[in-house]
Order: C-alpha cells, then sequence, then structure tokens
C-alpha cells in the first residue's frame, strides 16, 4: 500500500500537482485582477460621484445667477413702462389742457364778437332814438369829438 501510495503521490506530484497550482495560481491572478478593477472602478466612481456634486452645484449657482437677472431685467422693464407710461399720460394731459384752452379762448373770442355786435346793435339804436331831435345830435356828436380828442395817441 504503501508502494502504492509513493507511485499516486508520484504520478500526483509530477502530473496533478502543477495543474492544480498553476490552476489554483492563474485563479488567484485571475481574482486579484478583478479586486485591482473593482478598486479602480470605486475610484472612477468616487471621481464621478464629485464630479457630479460640482456640476451640480454648478448649474445652482448658474440657475441663481439667470433666475437674478431675469428678475433684475423684469424690474427695469417695469420700471422704463412706467416711465414711459407717465411721460404719455404728461404729454397727453398737457395736449388737453392745451386744447381746452384754446377752446376757452374760441369761446371767449365768440363771446366778445357776439357781445360787441350786441352792443353796436344797441348802441346803434340808442343814437338813432337820440338823433331824431336835432339839437340832441349836435350835443351828441359834441360829445364824440371831445372824448376823440382827449383819447392818447399811440
Amino acid at each position: 500500500m504503501v508502494v502504492i501510495f509513493g507511485a499516486v503521490f508520484f504520478l500526483l506530484a509530477k502530473f496533478g500537482f502543477p495543474v492544480i497550482t498553476n490552476a489554483v495560481r492563474k485563479r488567484s491572478e485571475h481574482i486579484a485582477e478583478s479586486l485591482r478593477a473593482a478598486e479602480q472602478a470605486r475610484l472612477s466612481l468616487e471621481n464621478l460621484a464629485a464630479e457630479q456634486a460640482r456640476l451640480l452645484e454648478q448649474t445652482r449657482v448658474e440657475q441663481g445667477r439667470i433666475i437674478k437677472e431675469a428678475a433684475d431685467t423684469r424690474a427695469a422693464m417695469i420700471a422704463q413702462a412706467r416711465e414711459q407710461a407717465g411721460a404719455e399720460a404728461a404729454k397727453v394731459l398737457e395736449k388737453a389742457r392745451e386744447e381746452i384752452a384754446a377752446e376757452k379762448n374760441d369761446a371767449i373770442r365768440e363771446i366778445r364778437a357776439q357781445l360787441s355786435t350786441l352792443s353796436v346793435a344797441v348802441a346803434e339804436k340808442i343814437v338813432r332814438k337820440e338823433m331824431e331831435d336835432s339839437e340832441a345830435r349836435r350835443k351828441l356828436l359834441d360829445n364824440f369829438i371831445d372824448e376823440a380828442t382827449r383819447l392818447p395817441v399811440n
């Protein structure tokens, strides 16, 4: 039995153990390579996570800046629109005032014209009545001449 054990051991040592140790060595190398790849993948994931966090923060900052710019632009547009509306309102108000003043002046001129026409008509009637008498006519003409001579000459 010792001889058979020795022969089997010799055959295994000569042919079996090198194959088994070679397979174990290849498996160990494969495991070690897999561990290195896993470590590289983990580092790569950590780098990607850090890059993602950095990009996310940049995006938030950029988003805040864009929102602030939009709010500032909106406020400027509103202020400009208010200013333009105020200017337009002032122009419309001034134009309305000018039109009212022009209409008032036209109305005053028309009233004066009618009043002068009416005054002339009344004066004409009074003068006709007064002129019926020749003595009154002479006194009236004398009064007109006196008043005309008293008027200042420009």
